[in-house]
């Protein structure tokens, strides 16, 4: 996201809105149902060693699949789910199970992020899925909330190409035992340094890692819709589809629904979804299904203001195409 020029994302803002205009094919069927979680009754948040965080418990308002560990991270494609920050405290980060504000009966999945955790240059809060069996075509779903905060947002003097929300890693990237890496990054972005709303923006990056650790990403392909702004101040439904495969046979789908209105395509693309040179592309290992992250100068504008980066998670709910 965040190497894109300013002059790219107005670029892309024009010529997408065309784009997204036209859905190219149906809706996708979500698979079979694999976990969900409105985070009620007893799903709490444990530590983990390393300083990461992780979630038991099931979630008994729902039907099976509703455990944390049963359902979830014992399923047999699926590897490990934890919350990752790497590093800093809860003066700067944190996750937690908090009643809904204005709904106390109702409880949600809160990302707070208020300094620069990761070595003093950035921050991040992420849901990790790793480890999983080369999941080829999923669907997820999850209500999303973004306080009056991120109002100050759209005020932040410079354009945002980098504020991150999902991530789909095929393959992962931080391994020198791994080829062809390739990643799809979701997030929220503006497309200058005016104050404007926020928009979905979507990329595909194929990436070498040096020997020193180091990575170089190239970007494949990049896409906004500004026909469908980030709703702010009240719930929305996001669900998106991924399905591995080239450019004529892989695909990003993604919808949003805010709470009562009708469901909007963001995108409906059909798209390169794995390394342009991988010769046997062998599924998604690892995602991040909810996620917060972001520049340090993004966090310290929003302080300066008063104002948090925050999130709130409800009603997550996982569906793969068990064929595959």
């Amino acid at each position: 996201m965040k190497n894109l020029s300013g002059l790219t994302f107005i670029c892309l803002l024009l010529i997408t809105g065309c784009q997204q205009s036209t859905p190219s094919k149906s809706t996708p069927e979500p698979g079979t149902l694999l976990f969900q979680s409105g985070f009620e009754d007893n799903v709490r948040i444990i530590p983990r060693s390393g300083g990461d965080e992780d979630l038991t418990g099931l979630d008994q308002t729902l039907s099976k699949p509703n455990d944390w560990v049963a359902d979830l991270d014992n399923h047999p494609l699926i590897g490990n789910f934890n919350i990752q920050y790497q590093g800093g405290d809860t003066t700067q980060r944190y996750a937690r199970i908090i009643p809904e504000p204005g709904n106390p009966a109702n409880k949600v999945l809160k990302f707070w992020l208020d300094g620069p955790n990761v070595d003093n240059s950035k921050g991040r809060i992420q849901a990790n899925l790793y480890g999983n069996k080369g999941m080829k075509e999923f669907t997820q779903s999850v209500r999303m909330f973004l306080p009056d905060d991120f109002n100050t947002v759209k005020t932040y003097p410079k354009s945002i190409h980098w504020l991150t929300i999902a991530e789909f890693w095929n393959n992962i990237t931080w391994s020198q035992q791994v080829p062809y890496r390739f990643r799809i990054t979701l997030g929220m972005g503006k497309p200058t340094a005016q104050a404007s709303d926020l928009y979905f923006i979507l990329d595909a990056q194929d990436c070498e890692l040096f020997q020193d650790g180091s990575q170089k990403y190239t970007t494949l392909w990049a896409e906004t819709n500004p026909a469908v702004k980030v709703p702010i101040g009240r719930w929305f439904t996001m669900t998106y589809y991924y399905k591995e495969g080239n450019a004529t046979t892989g695909r990003f789908y993604m919808t949003i629904t805010p709470e009562g209105e009708k469901e909007q395509v963001v995108f409906d693309l059909t798209r390169l979804t794995h390394n342009s040179q991988d010769p046997s592309p062998d599924g998604v290992t690892d995602f991040n299904p909810m996620k917060l992250y972001t520049s340090k100068d993004l966090i310290s504008f929003m302080k300066n203001k008063g104002k948090t980066l925050q999130i709130y998670w409800d009603d997550v709910k996982f569906w793969v195409d068990e064929e595959q």
